[in-house]
């Protein structure tokens, strides 16, 4: 939904929104440039890592270390937003975004000109990322917790589906942009730099021109409007409503993930989520290494592969679930089938186009399934226990950052075809499993 349902286009507010337009795009872009920043480094890191010849293990390790802080205290701060403001969360979550993007790019490119150690490099590396997973969390919850407080209840799902579809959207400007900063005076760290000052924009306009919340804290109703935790953005980032659920419906206790009528659910979202983070953090290695690639020059097809997934993500969310009115039941079972076959295809691949082609069917797949464990754990509970399951939800989208991307390096580095013939049997298994289990 563009920003001009929720104002104007003379700029001032009408209808649900007490927001400018301007002031939505500022909430929009502090969203975006997080998602962007993190896939553009996905899209490099393979690449860096190969140049300074440090083991792939520790490469997506030292990367991926930031989604387990993202994970943990995403819930933290969004609790936070009310009792220190949403505009100082969301300027602190985009100043931690800046100063980690910043170190990581100085301490990456001091390393390919071996002013350090490939291991001191990737030790300070993974110090810096710590950064973002710390604090960059805390923009999400506070810019839906801003933009929420603004708008009335009836238009209140809306925006912020609108604001949350940024984080889809920059999954794929961010590979798309990521080439073009690779430059000579910087080489591969470009984009972790570009980013950094990109970002510094952004917080310049949240700073000067979003209007400060922190004395409307005190005004009864404001407080009405809360954020919600946001799965960790990356390339495997997808729309699934959780987070606008959890920021509109009345606050409840938090279910288990193991309560008896989610249950099923959250286990199929689970695994489905272990097969997309393994075969994500190998596609970068797996394209250098299938296509005989010299690391400097890897980051361009690592970027059209990881468009093409996004894009085939996005479709299947935008496109195709709405048309084909699937239940959930169906989304997993063949959102399993269909990204199964994906990543059989991609292991299969010879060259560029077939590994686009593979891994846009995997994406195409998990596009599915995401959202299908996400209705059905929704379905089974009532009205009044929405807030809880999509804070189950949420959690449960972020597990599989915990410990899949570091096995599926491990399988990797015994057989570069592990990890998609394993992947592929999960899903496989999947399918089978919820077509005895699933209800709905």
């Amino acid at each position: 939904m563009p920003a001009t349902t929720l104002a104007s286009r003379s700029g001032q507010p009408i209808g649900t929104s007490a927001l400018k337009t301007p002031q939505f795009l500022l909430l929009f872009a502090a969203m975006l440039v997080a998602a962007a920043g993190n896939t553009a480094l996905q899209s490099v890191m393979p690449a860096i890592g190969r140049e300074m010849r440090i083991g792939d293990f520790w490469v997506a390790l030292a990367y991926t270390s930031s989604a387990i802080l993202w994970v943990l205290l995403a819930p933290f701060w969004a609790e936070k937003s009310d009792r220190h403001g949403r505009k100082r969360l969301m300027l602190m979550g985009v100043g931690g975004f800046i100063v980690s993007m910043a170190l990581c790019g100085l301490i990456l490119r001091a390393g390919l000109l071996g002013g350090l150690a490939g291991t001191t490099t990737f030790i300070l590396f993974a110090l810096a990322r710590s950064i973002y997973g710390t604090f960059g969390c805390a923009t999400p919850s506070a810019t839906q917790a801003y933009l929420a407080a603004r708008t009335r209840r009836s238009g209140r799902v809306a925006a912020l589906s609108s604001l949350s579809s940024s984080f889809g959207l920059g999954t794929i400007l961010g590979p798309a942009m990521a080439p073009l900063f690779v430059l000579p005076f910087v080489g591969l760290p470009g984009p972790l730099i570009a980013f950094a000052l990109i970002g510094l924009g952004v917080f310049v306009a949240v700073w000067r021109w979003l209007p400060d919340d922190s004395k409307d804290l005190r005004v009864k109703g404001v407080r009405e409007g809360r954020g919600a935790a946001m799965s960790y953005p990356s390339l495997a980032t997808s729309l699934t409503g959780a987070s606008v659920v959890a920021a509109t419906a009345p606050r409840s206790p938090r279910l288990k993930w193991n309560d008896p009528r989610i249950r099923s659910w959250i286990i199929a979202g689970v695994a489905a989520g272990h097969a997309q983070a393994a075969t994500l953090t190998c596609l970068g290695f797996f394209i250098i290494d299938r296509l005989h690639l010299p690391p400097s020059g890897s980051e361009m097809p690592i970027s059209i592969v990881m468009m093409a997934g996004a894009s085939a993500t996005l479709a299947a969310q935008w496109g195709l679930i709405p048309r084909l009115a699937l239940g959930p039941r169906t989304l997993i079972i063949w959102g399993a089938l269909i990204a199964a076959a994906g990543c059989l295809a991609t292991m299969a691949a010879q060259g560029l186009y077939g590994i686009v082609i593979g891994f846009g069917l995997a994406s195409l797949g998990f596009g599915f399934t995401r959202p299908g464990f996400t209705a059905g754990a929704s379905l089974a509970v009532p009205t009044a226990e929405q807030g809880g399951v999509a804070g189950v939800i949420t959690s449960a989208n972020g597990i599989a950052y915990v410990a899949a991307p570091s096995l599926g390096m491990v399988m990797y580095g015994l057989n570069h075809d592990l990890p998609f013939v394993v992947s592929a049997v999960l899903l496989i298994g999947l399918a089978l499993w919820g077509r005895a289990r699933l209800l709905v």
